[in-house]
């Protein structure tokens, strides 16, 4: 019997002023089917102060983070009925949530196609529990840093990203200093990347973003905008190649 899909809020709960007040615990979502890891390293995380919900199974876990806020997630890759990287791909659709990724020895293939699709850190199995709450820290500060610096930059109407420059008011683009003619399609779909720098943007997000859910393209014509998007700052960069294509799963925005 076929699981149901589930659609996860496109904007996180998480107020990033959360994380500056003591009183306040961050939500850790842990996710794994092995009991003996979600026992022990929720009773860890919760001597640290953290919020922690446990799931051994995937779709519980996407059921949670579509109704409730959390501030990060802990996700083992090798699991029944949806594995890590199937539940990784769908929270990507809508949510940025930090995610850390638990593997094994030998899963260095998966480990390299979970930081493509957007998982921000991943720990090798068996781990030290100091390491991972280290790198749970490490993670909320960052992603802290990221939404502050974000929300500026909505407040002032820009986004900087290196040599590019987006004037979202004017609907302006530059690169190095050089006006780029961009289309209110391919300037909505270029700000869709460029806000989340090194996270995938599947063809669905992107015609989402382009066209809204009642008009109706084929996935190839998000390919088309990319090719013009990259051809037009090409004429101003030869080497322009932060436009990345990830075949078979979308486009992410690679910084400089």
């Amino acid at each position: 019997m076929n699981k149901p899909s589930y659609s996860i809020g496109s904007q996180s709960p998480f107020d990033p002023s959360y994380l500056m007040h003591n009183e306040v615990k961050p939500i850790i979502v842990l996710v794994d089917d092995d009991k003996n890891i979600l026992t022990s390293v929720s009773l860890a995380l919760e001597e640290e102060k953290f919020i922690v919900h446990c799931y051994s199974d995937g779709y519980e876990a996407l059921d949670f983070l579509s109704n409730n806020p959390a501030n990060l997630v802990v996700l083992d890759i090798k699991m029944p009925l949806i594995d890590g990287m199937e539940l990784l791909e769908r929270l990507r659709r809508s949510n940025n949530i930090p995610v850390i990724f638990l593997t094994s020895k030998d899963d260095e293939i998966d480990e390299l196609m979970g930081l493509r699709m957007g998982a921000d850190d991943y720990i090798r199995k068996p781990f030290s529990q100091r390491l991972l709450i280290e790198r749970i820290r490490t993670l909320l500060r960052r992603d802290l840093q990221k939404k502050q610096e974000t929300q500026h930059e909505l407040e002032q109407n820009k986004i900087v990203r290196g040599h590019l420059m987006l004037d979202l008011i004017k609907h302006q683009c530059s690169w190095m200093g050089h006006n780029i003619e961009l289309t209110v399609t391919e300037f909505l779909l270029l700000q869709s990347l460029v806000l989340r720098p090194g996270h995938v943007k599947t063809r669905d997000q992107l015609m989402d973003i382009a066209y809204g859910d009642t008009v109706y393209v084929d996935d190839r014509t998000i390919d088309s905008h990319i090719k013009r998007l990259r051809r037009k700052f090409k004429i101003v960069d030869q080497t322009f190649t932060n436009i990345e294509t990830l075949y078979g799963m979308g486009y992410r925005y690679r910084e400089n």
